[in-house]
């Protein structure tokens, strides 16, 4: 690069549009298009109900872009968030952040509100009522006295509800005297809606002015609660956020510390912003996430300042794990930083025995996923015999998918009985029936409940699996709670849909490093789906692929299925086992050796 172009203003903008797109392929070609042509770096998603991107590059190029998104009727009135700032100094933390590259997706969800599929997105029209920053300042200046008519009253409490995650909240929030404000503390956005109907005695009748970094999640997070009807009508929230509140206050007014930004600058304060929080270790004042630490348990970014990292090594446990007795190894440090840990050989053999598993004495733990049409409980039974001969090495931990599915019934071709019907033509007593879920559904799916039956259309379909292409997102969301209650996990094993589910995680493996971090998959009896933008030979996990052959008797997934989704991996980190038994995982040898073997490798 030269010295010319390194003096250019660099610049981040930020912005999100809530509206109805007509042709989402168009929008997509317009973004490849445009930010390709200026050399934008970042995120954009996608919807079918609006955008969300966050994007870098020179000043300039972003001005053209946001001149460009103009023309376009979709976004009258969006509000654009272009600051100016440093190029990307840190590789580590341009990574994580996305600013490597450009990546554009097609989501079901802007932000994802609720990590399981059943709830239904609010509607955005209801979204609270937008403050501006001066109209925010001055309700909090006044405590809740009337700004103007339909402006929070003082006749009713006023609260603050902070909508971001506790990382963010430990450097920086609002506060007033006089005013109480709800912190929520919770890991990922999509926790907010278990957060609100669980406190909702705290919201009702009160005048609720809610925030955010730059607006997105409050629009989401407002119109749930206003649609919880009689006493959470009273919702605002802080128009553009956070940012928007510091360019019009400088000082910071009411808001004290940093506002943690998801882009490589990581936070942005006032012009005397004070440090509000405190290393995890020793408990100085200290709000600088440069290092990305993190908790080993969840993931969590914590706060560790210098020396404590110096003297303590690289393994720590957030606060809320500490809480809830999550396991991991929380290492201490005396005043000023100073520590008297134990040797660095002895803490870590403590944690291999715990959680990271480095030393032979601890377990594999393997996350394990259903195929379509099962449950966890029927999976764990189908493996039963993997898990016995591979007790000594690996542990199976198994989950339901998130889309519960309807109970399907086939009509008997015999006097007009279903096979599995009563003796009067209909299904059989709910009560003797398992939920079945999946992870992967069709478009036109419609959620199922214990009470609700639908015949088959006709018989079986082996080709059924090459539609269901919708819910990735949902189950991805599902996914991230999961290994934030039960993780971590050295590695998924998949079956047949759960392959495909895997496949697609490994995917993105560099994208969701922190969230969904694991060393290796298996992928048994697997296809591939939704991975036609990938390249043969792309996807950089250590896989293990099991599938029958040509002349197995596999007759829900084809061999040429199973081999095509196995080359998306690179040739020499995948190892695939072709046996001669139909839609299973092979227990006896030699099968069972080679996937010994290969479990070996991460032990």
């Amino acid at each position: 690069m030269s010295g010319l172009e390194r003096a250019e203003p660099y610049g981040v903008l930020l912005y999100y549009k809530y509206a109805s797109v007509a042709d989402l392929d168009e929008l997509v070609s317009f973004y490849e298009r445009n930010c390709s042509s200026l050399g934008l770096l970042g995120r954009v998603r996608l919807a079918p109900h609006g955008v969300n991107v966050t994007v870098g590059g020179k000043l300039s190029a972003l001005e053209g872009h946001i001149n460009a998104v103009k023309s376009n009727a979709l976004f009258e009135g969006t509000d654009f968030k272009l600051a100016s700032c440093d190029q990307p100094m840190n590789d580590q933390v341009a990574k994580e952040c996305g600013f490597t590259s450009l990546s554009i997706r097609v989501v079901e969800e802007l932000v994802t509100f609720s990590s399981h599929p059943l709830v239904r997105s609010p509607d955005i029209s209801f979204a609270g009522r937008h403050l501006s920053a001066l109209e925010f300042h001055s309700v909090l200046q006044s405590a809740g006295k009337l700004l103007d008519e339909g402006s929070p009253a003082s006749s009713e409490r006023l609260v603050l509800l902070d909508a971001r995650n506790l990382y963010e909240t430990r450097i920086g929030k609002f506060h007033t005297p006089g005013v109480e404000t709800l912190d929520p503390q919770i890991r990922q956005y999509s926790e907010l809606h278990d957060w609100i109907d669980d406190n909702s005695e705290r919201l009702q009748g009160k005048r609720i002015l809610m925030y955010c970094t730059g607006g997105i999640r409050c629009e989401m997070a407002s119109a749930y609660i206003k649609g919880k009807g009689s006493g959470f009508e009273n919702v605002y929230q802080l128009y553009g956020g956070i940012q928007r509140y510091l360019e019009q206050f400088p000082d910071g007014g009411f808001f004290k510390g940093k506002n943690f930004v998801f882009d490589h600058r990581i936070s942005v304060g006032s012009c005397n912003a004070n440090v509000i929080s405190t290393c995890l270790l020793c408990s100085c004042p200290f709000d600088d996430y440069s290092s990305r630490c993190r908790c080993a348990s969840c993931r969590m970014l914590v706060l560790v300042c210098d020396s404590c990292r110096q003297v303590a090594g690289s393994i720590y446990t957030c606060e809320l794990c500490q809480k809830h007795g999550k396991h991991g190894l929380s290492t201490t440090a005396t005043e000023n930083c100073k520590s008297e840990a134990l040797p660095q050989e002895i803490k870590l053999s403590t944690l291999s025995s715990e959680r990271q598993g480095f030393g032979a004495s601890r377990k594999l733990r393997i996350l394990c996923l259903h195929g379509f049409r099962q449950n966890a409980s029927s999976f764990k039974g189908r493996t039963a015999s993997l898990a016995k001969k591979l007790r000594s090495i690996a542990e199976f931990v198994f989950v339901d998918a998130p889309h519960e599915l309807c109970f399907i019934f086939q009509p008997s071709v015999v006097e007009g009985h279903s096979e599995s019907s009563t003796e009067h033509g209909g299904p059989p007593p709910k009560e003797k029936c398992n939920k079945k879920f999946a992870w992967l559904v069709p478009p036109d799916f419609t959620a199922g409940s214990e009470a609700n039956w639908k015949e088959a259309d006709g018989p079986f379909d082996p080709l059924q699996y090459q539609q269901q292409t919708n819910g990735f997102d949902s189950s991805l969301a599902y996914l991230k709670s999961m290994y934030l209650r039960e993780g971590p996990f050295d590695g998924i094993l998949g079956f047949s849909q759960g392959a495909a589910m895997a496949a697609l995680v490994c995917a993105r493996k560099d994208e969701l490093k922190g969230e969904i971090d694991f060393r290796f998959t298996i992928l048994c009896s697997g296809f591939a789906l939704n991975l036609a933008v990938f390249e043969h030979g792309s996807i950089n996990c250590p896989s293990l692929h099991i599938f029958g052959r040509d002349y197995g008797r596999d007759r829900q997934i084809p061999n040429k299925a199973s081999a095509d989704l196995a080359e998306y991996f690179e040739n020499g980190s995948r190892v695939v086992i072709q046996h001669d038994s139909g839609h299973i995982i092979p227990t006896r040898s030699p099968y069972i050796d080679e996937i010994k073997n290969f479990l070996q490798r991460f032990l």
